[in-house]
């Protein structure tokens, strides 16, 4: 009996082993895989762009410079476009989150009649949409062209945010509410010193959902506020900077590199541009990230499980 029991415990511990060893393995694959283009895309945001047309592939700036990055900044636009995007990300983000809130808690009582009607009109908009001109159309009408507030007021409240707030604000305690309501609470009260506070994962989520659109938005400036160079954010400047790159040296690199041997060091490329750009567009967003990552995971998981 302890013969068979130590086998099948030496069995069951060689399949562990095998498992083990290679899920490591497939981890480290998929580690390898998605931190390469991240690192690769630093090391040619700090390489020269003479020496990135032969070979992109590398882990390491070969020849170190910081002229990728003052082509970016040489042009003064730049700083008040960063400033412009900060605000619209900010406030953008503040508000959108509050009103989307304060929808999602009315929709998700019970009592409330028009909550499907409404719950349909909002998941209708997700399939679909009315059109660029009509959009375009839409904001001249109300006379947001031209200012910064045509960055806020049409992102006020999104449909999926909004499902994903109402779910979870469905899932938590009703006797809550109730005892509230027994104490002679309205519902603004319930929804600022009772949901809101218990909602905080779900926030998280949508807010960083939100920012993220905000920071990385540069078409509806290129619509609306291209003629007000005030208005213009890093997204739309940096775009502008790499178009720029593309025109000086024919389209591509590649073909800067076939026609001249000699390239400078002096000079940038698209590959070389696009590189840094990515790092000034996306190093905001991973500072933020980690202070919001707990409850991004908890606000994702909580509001699909129902008991």
């Amino acid at each position: 009996m302890t013969t068979r029991t130590s086998g099948r415990i030496k069995q069951r511990s060689r399949g562990d082993f095998t498992f083990d060893f290679i899920n490591t393995g497939l981890l480290i694959l998929l580690v390898v895989v998605t931190l390469y283009p991240i690192i690769n895309t630093l090391a040619v945001s700090f390489n020269e762009a003479s020496d990135t047309v032969r070979d992109s592939a590398f882990l390491w700036p070969r020849k170190f410079t910081l002229l990728n990055y003052s082509t970016i900044f040489e042009d003064g636009m730049i700083y008040n476009a960063f400033l412009i995007s900060v605000a619209r990300t900010v406030l953008g983000t503040t508000t959108s989150v509050f009103c989307t809130a304060m929808l999602a808690y009315t929709i998700s009582r019970q009592e409330y009649v028009l909550r499907k009607p409404i719950s349909v009109i909002f998941v209708f908009t997700m399939y679909f949409s009315g059109g660029l001109i009509p959009t375009y159309m839409l904001i001249k009408g109300l006379h947001l062209y031209g200012t910064f507030w045509v960055y806020i007021i049409p992102g006020l409240v999104g449909a999926f945010n909004l499902i994903v707030m109402r779910s979870f604000m469905e899932g938590l305690p009703e006797s809550l509410v109730e005892s509230a309501q027994m104490d002679g609470a309205n519902h603004f009260t319930i929804f600022l010193r009772i949901i809101l506070p218990l909602s905080l994962p779900v926030i998280a989520t949508v807010a960083l959902f939100v920012a993220v659109g905000q920071w990385n938005s540069w078409f509806d400036t290129f619509l609306y506020n291209s003629s007000k160079p005030n208005l213009s954010t890093l997204q739309y400047e940096l775009m502008k900077k790499l178009q720029s790159a593309n025109m000086s040296v024919g389209g591509s690199a590649e073909s800067a590199f076939a026609n001249s041997k000699n390239i400078q060091a002096n000079i940038v490329t698209p590959v070389s541009i696009r590189a840094a750009i990515t790092v000034v567009a996306t190093v905001p967003i991973i500072v933020v990230y980690p202070f919001l990552q707990k409850y991004f995971v908890t606000g994702l998981t909580l509001g699909g499980v129902k008991e």
